[in-house]
């Protein structure tokens, strides 16, 4: 078994570009990893009827009537869950030790006593809903009093945009911020600011040790090994797989020492 990997390929012409070079190379296995990959991995595998092709994220490969093309991707939003638990104890925390109060910071409460936080989202897809819903419930179960504002990018990677959409939330008194995007741009702002955050896809405690928390993030091995093995034995892929925590397949860095006491 041997692989050929292929970096910072665009969603678009140069996808296809990039699946036609690795045919030629002789892999019967191609996996891309970018929602807008999809529709040139589709095209792809409707010209290559004998080579298996695999959209990380993608939706529609059950309903593409291709038997060789296949979606993947994983429950991220149950990590996310349990990343929000981890905010809403020390949003709790914060309230219940006086550090943070109606009196002192009211720009960071409703009108109705509820405590802001906030989160940085790329776009309106139903993944990063189900991501930011997931962290608000897991905030809410522990801290029922905190309400949350969210703001998009409209980019799965803009430093610059992220940035400033966490500055606008903590502008706007957000006490804790989590983010469905990339770069360094949110949690710097967190920790120029002095505000939590709760990373994606890493820890950035060595960069912020002041304001990280925790991250969740998508671990691709237990699927690379399932769909490597199926096609070495010409086994059946399924047309939709989803890994889970139980799969190991969303995980959670280690805590940084100023999470909740509890």
């Amino acid at each position: 078994c041997s692989s050929d990997l292929k970096y910072k390929i665009a969603e678009g012409g140069v996808t296809a570009d990039a699946a036609e070079d690795l045919v030629g190379q002789g892999c019967n296995l191609i996996i891309s990893n970018s929602y807008g990959h999809q529709t040139y991995m589709e095209e792809e595998a409707e010209k290559h009827p004998d080579i298996n092709f695999v959209a990380m994220t993608g939706d529609f490969a059950a309903i593409s009537d291709l038997d060789n093309f296949y979606n993947a991707f994983t429950a991220v939003y149950q990590s996310r869950y349990v990343s929000g638990v981890v905010a809403g104890m020390k949003v709790k925390d914060l309230v219940e030790s006086g550090t943070l109060t109606p009196e002192t910071q009211p720009d960071s409460f409703t009108a109705d006593g509820k405590v802001k936080i906030g989160y940085v989202g790329a776009f309106t897809y139903a993944e990063v809903i189900s991501g930011y819903t997931s962290f608000f419930l897991g905030a809410r179960s522990v801290c029922p009093t905190a309400t949350m504002e969210v703001t998009f990018t409209g980019s799965w990677y803009d430093e610059t945009a992220e940035k400033e959409g966490a500055q606008k939330l903590i502008k706007n008194g957000c006490k804790l911020i989590s983010q469905h995007a990339d770069s360094m741009g949110a949690p710097t702002a967190c920790e120029t600011a002095g505000v939590p955050d709760v990373s994606y896809n890493g820890s950035t405690e060595a960069a912020c040790p002041n304001t990280y928390l925790i991250s969740s993030r998508i671990d691709w091995a237990p699927y690379y090994e399932y769909a490597i093995k199926a096609a070495m034995n010409g086994e059946a892929i399924d047309a939709d797989w989803t890994g889970t925590l139980a799969t190991g397949s969303v995980v959670l860095t280690d805590l940084n020492e100023n999470v909740a006491a509890e």
